[in-house]
């Protein structure tokens, strides 16, 4: 067994003295059920971790992460995460992060096959295209990748807006918010793009539900 893994063990166990320490029933309260004010929905980027990111402790964000955070329609684990997260634990707010040198948006721009995930980054290709003029227009390659990450996060959140589970818990009055961010890898911070739904308002006509 290599010593790597034996750590991971020792970690935990300090980890856990440590949470004692503090708390004598943290665990126990913990263990009594969760409910988290925010979905994040990110990137698998070991470099991402969504609590430290924002202070969270555990029990106040529920997670979703796949490669180059992407919100894709026939993803039935991000719809089940979604699901779940609006309907059962009644979040109130929807957080998209992606990040800034995201190696998933990088392949997208390039035309190397990677192997089966190529099938992955093909739905972030279909972001660039349609944007293309605007990225093409991009002398810079990194101002291009970086507007890239960002367009990339905007688009995940109008297409969390396109669900039927976040608009139906719109009809209902049900509050959720949609948020879009990127964080710097080399910073620390988020940057905010200013991309809010709190209504199917704002998506064109054609992707506005109705209830019977």
């Amino acid at each position: 067994m290599s010593n790597f893994y034996k750590n991971l063990i020792e970690n935990n166990k300090k980890w856990v003295e440590s949470q004692l320490a503090t708390d004598s029933e943290y665990f126990k309260d913990l263990s009594k059920g969760q409910n988290p004010p925010l979905l994040w929905i990110g990137c698998s980027d070991s470099r991402v971790p969504a609590n430290e990111i924002i202070g969270a402790k555990p029990g106040e964000v529920f997670v979703h992460r796949n490669i180059a955070n992407m919100v894709i329609h026939s993803d039935m684990n991000m719809l089940s995460v979604l699901d779940y997260a609006v309907n059962v634990l009644k979040v109130k707010h929807v957080i998209v992060c992606g990040h800034y040198g995201c190696g998933g948006i990088k392949a997208a721009m390039g035309n190397d096959s990677i192997g089966i995930i190529d099938n992955w980054i093909r739905h972030i290709k279909d972001v660039y295209r349609l944007h293309n003029l605007y990225l093409d227009s991009i002398v810079d390659e990194n101002d291009r990748f970086n507007a890239f990450v960002e367009l990339n996060v905007k688009e995940q959140v109008f297409d969390l807006a396109k669900t039927s589970i976040v608009q139906a818990a719109w009809r209902i009055g049900q509050e959720v918010t949609l948020h879009g961010w990127a964080y710097g890898l080399n910073s620390g911070f988020v940057t905010d793009l200013n991309v809010n739904f709190s209504s199917n308002k704002d998506l064109d006509e054609v992707y506005q539900l109705y209830f019977k």
